[in-house]
């Protein structure tokens, strides 16, 4: 059998036996050969060039990559540009040590899922792990074997634009998604498998006023309780590497928080991959004014950042830090350590080409299997808000008149964070439609509006995608003659893909005034309308909800979200999704989410006057517009009390809460059951409830199922003031329901 090229370097040089032995003894026999400026250049992750073929030699991450100064690399597209840039490590560098490659792979690559906030609204965990799966195949099938997600940032604020990368307001519902994203895109390490890379540690989803890179400052109490479980859950899943984030932590960059990274991450919660910086992240503490470059990196490195990515802060800083003993040689030997091993796993140093086999470009990407699984599971994602008269589903007759300025805009179909997208093999929501509809339906479209009135406006932001222009007014006026001659409109509006994402927070989360003073225009007419809400975040929807006959959140879907729409939409299949943030009736109430702490002075749940000297607002009530847990279908479910097995529970014990789900309509479908609970008395102010169970069943026309599920100690348990992880005897309310208000309970005492 032919011996790869490393494999006869690394016996050449001794470092390799017959027998490999462990990744333990394989990685100390490499690092013993190795030189303090190849340990270093180990910890060094650049951004790709643009590179072809033959070339990669000659270019500057080629002479770094020659050199053995450069460890990882990321964003380098093309499998071509990835096997010649891993030709030079293997081949050229002294030990022929092998390079990572990274790319943000969010939410699937050229068969694009939908945006991650979209995913947690399916409540489909098996889904969301097979996307990942997918989502993996196709970034292995071009060479990238370490994908930076997933991104498991709980946040409440939906100014924040990062919100759409998450997976909403839960820890519970959190904690479960990154274990399934963990799995899903690791596997056991084969071929198809890459990485996974969680982010961001810690906290970053709570930056103040949801803006961008901004500080954050909370207690432990509430980091341990609300934010940190699905850091945890993706730790103990075996996630190969965490990447910090840029926000402080207790008054610390998270890059060099010494108690966050080691002290948590690695003694508490035995976590034994890499941790990488986010972009520039060590320079960038010279802004937060912690020191020079040179005492950022060795801060970084000692509290247990273990690779730079793109600060070059550790190639050019480390080797006089070490002279002047602000780092140490076991440091650097440590960080150097955990790099090579993560490679190992990967199963890079046996084939480092195991990623470049060029028939998988062919076999792999955007293949009818994926595209059907992205087309099924997109429709779960999408949320029913509002369906008065049971507009939707639509009959495939008449006249439908399809407007809006996303009818036929291609680009924005993937959303943002789709760095693999091929949208140019995408079908637009019009071409969709008139596929759906087969000339059973006349279809008219027209854009109607742009998506902001100006120019200026709707360039803010930098976005990377085309947007096609049109003059409101003459758009308008065509929307509005085929509207008169329709029997029903379908509104395709909301943001633009770029509007969420890194680095766009908004102020304002209303639909921009143009595309309002368009919908406006549209219900006047008196036909009935149907919103198709795009969104990567939750926005304000107080007016739509109030004057629009129907509204599907519809998120940004990915590649197959048009035929996903159209699927829902014509009752193909039947919506099921369930918020996983909480939609506020204004602005003003943000932040605002269901698993709150009580106040002193609490308003009743849907209290619609306002108290005086109570929590409150004079001018809007405290509820949400629609709740965490909400989603309307096309049928009706009934749910039974909920009832407990026992009304006693011993603190080492267990017991079960069942509620029978009854679909009381005419039409097949999925309901998502959720199980709360409430702690009634403790040490410390506990949330007014707590998800802490859910499962998505299916029931036929008429068919009744009951749901049950077991109450353990670990389910009632939380983090005190003391930061014990503890069960405090007392009383519960268990609670059952198909979303957070709408709930039946029943009493348990734990002994």
């Amino acid at each position: 059998m032919r011996k790869t090229f490393l494999t006869i370097a690394l016996l050449a040089t001794g470092l390799l036996t017959r027998a490999q032995g462990t990744m333990d003894s394989f990685v100390s026999q490499l690092m013993s050969k190795m030189t303090l400026e190849e340990k270093i250049g180990q910890l060094n992750l650049l951004p790709g060039d643009d590179i072809t073929t033959g070339s990669a030699v000659n270019s500057p991450l080629g002479t770094l990559a020659a050199k053995g100064q450069l460890g990882a690399i990321l964003n380098v597209k093309g499998q071509d540009k990835i096997r010649a840039l891993q030709e030079v490590a293997v081949k050229k560098s002294r030990l022929g040590i092998p390079l990572l490659f990274g790319q943000d792979v969010i939410h699937g690559n050229q068969t694009v899922f939908p945006i991650p906030l979209a995913q947690s609204c399916s409540w489909d965990i098996p889904a969301i792990k097979q996307g990942a799966r997918i989502a993996a195949r196709e970034a292995t099938a071009q060479g990238i074997n370490w994908v930076y997600s997933p991104m498991v940032d709980i946040a409440v604020d939906p100014r924040w634009g990062r919100i759409a990368e998450g997976n909403g307001e839960d820890p519970f519902l959190g904690s479960r998604i990154a274990e399934a994203l963990i799995r899903g895109y690791q596997g056991s390490y084969g071929k198809e498998n890459a990485m996974a890379c969680v982010k961001h540690f810690a906290l970053y989803g709570a930056a103040e006023a949801g803006r961008d890179y901004n500080t954050v400052d909370m207690s432990r109490v509430r980091m341990y309780n609300q934010y940190l479980p699905p850091y945890k859950a993706a730790a103990e899943a075996g996630a190969g590497s965490f990447m910090s984030s840029f926000n402080v932590v207790d008054g610390i960059p998270a890059t060099a928080n010494r108690w966050l990274l080691t002290d948590l991450l690695r003694k508490d919660w035995r976590y034994d991959g890499f941790v990488v910086t986010d972009y520039g992240s060590i320079n960038e503490m010279t802004q937060h004014r912690i020191g020079e470059q040179d005492v950022c990196a060795a801060l970084a490195l000692t509290a247990g950042t273990d690779m730079d990515m793109c600060s070059s802060a550790f190639t050019a800083h480390l080797e006089k830090c070490l002279k002047e003993g602000t780092v140490t040689m076991a440091d650097i030997d440590t960080a150097c350590r955990r790099v090579l091993e993560a490679k190992y796993k990967l199963g890079l140093f046996k084939d480092p080409y195991r990623f470049c086999e060029p028939k998988r470009l062919k076999t792999d990407l955007y293949t009818e299997a994926n595209r059907k699984a992205a087309r099924d599971f997109t429709a779960e994602t999408f949320v029913l808000l509002k369906n008065e008269g049971n507009l939707l589903p639509l009959k495939k007759e008449g006249k439908i008149a399809l407007i809006g300025p996303l009818v036929d805009n291609r680009n924005n179909l993937p959303g943002c964070w789709s760095t693999g997208d091929t949208p140019e093999k995408y079908t637009t929501l019009k071409e969709a439609m008139l596929h759906a509809v087969d000339g059973k339906a006349t279809i008219m479209t027209a854009p109607g509006c742009n998506i902001y009135a100006d120019a200026a406006t709707q360039l803010a932001g930098s976005f990377n995608r085309p947007i096609d222009r049109v003059d409101d007014a003459q758009a308008k006026a065509e929307a509005l003659r085929i509207a008169r001659e329709a029997d029903v409109i379908v509104a395709a509006l909301g943001e633009l893909a770029e509007m969420s994402g890194e680095s766009a927070s908004r102020a304002n989360l209303t639909l921009p005034d143009v595309q309002m003073d368009l919908l406006k225009a549209l219900v006047a007419t008196g036909k009935p309308v149907v919103l198709l809400n795009h969104s990567g975040r939750p926005t304000i929807l107080k007016w739509e909800s109030e004057h629009v006959a129907a509204i599907l959140n519809v998120w940004f879907g990915g590649s197959e979200s048009a035929d996903a729409t159209c699927d829902i939409l014509f009752g193909d299949k039947t919506p099921s999704g369930k918020l996983t943030t909480t939609f506020p009736q204004t602005m003003g109430q943000i932040p605002l989410y269901y698993n709150h702490l009580s106040t002193g002075r609490p308003v009743p749940d849907g209290a619609k006057e306002f108290r005086k000297f109570q929590s409150n607002y004079i001018d809007v009530r405290n509820d949400a517009l629609y709740p965490f847990g909400y989603g309307l279908s096309y049928t009706t479910f009934n749910y039974s009390d909920i009832t407990l097995s026992a009304p006693t529970m011993a603190k080492d014990g267990s017991v079960t809460a069942t509620v029978t789900v009854t679909n009381t309509g005419s039409r097949d479908a999925d309901e998502v059951v959720q199980l709360y609970i409430r702690d009634c008395f403790a040490s410390i102010a506990r949330p007014v409830k707590e998800l802490k169970g859910f499962q998505r069943i299916h029931l036929a026309a008429g068919e009744s199922k009951p749901v049950t599920f077991t109450i353990t100690p670990d389910l009632l348990k939380f983090y005190d003031s003391s930061l014990n992880f503890v069960l405090e005897p007392g009383d519960f309310d268990i609670m059952a329901g198909p979303n957070s208000q709408q709930v039946s309970a029943a009493r348990l005492k734990v002994r």
